[in-house]
């Protein structure tokens, strides 16, 4: 008897673990020049990470760059760029990992 219910356990819990296996991600670095102050990355990190697919964003005002790892089957590089330019910071693609 239990080794029937760790079977069906088993067998029922086989797809769904499938299902939570991770997506290829891709991390993109952006050029952002228009930073002037140490508060500009918060508002360019926030902007995109309200960006669906966006899995991490860190924005640097030393290099002014932003560093984006994001799901491609949710988004892209116009997207993400879209989305600095209408929180006010214009960017563009520097490097592709």
């Amino acid at each position: 008897m239990t080794r029937l219910i760790f079977l069906l356990i088993l067998t029922v819990s086989l797809p769904l673990s499938s299902a939570y296996a991770a997506a290829p991600s891709k991390t993109v670095v952006l050029d952002v020049p228009g930073m002037t102050c140490k508060f500009c990355p918060i508002t360019i990190r926030k902007a995109l990470k309200k960006v669906p697919g966006v899995i991490s964003a860190k924005a640097e005002y030393k290099s002014k760059t932003a560093t984006v790892t994001f799901d491609p089957s949710k988004t892209n590089v116009d997207a993400l760029t879209k989305a600095t330019t209408n929180a006010g910071y214009p960017s563009t693609l520097k490097k592709s990992k």
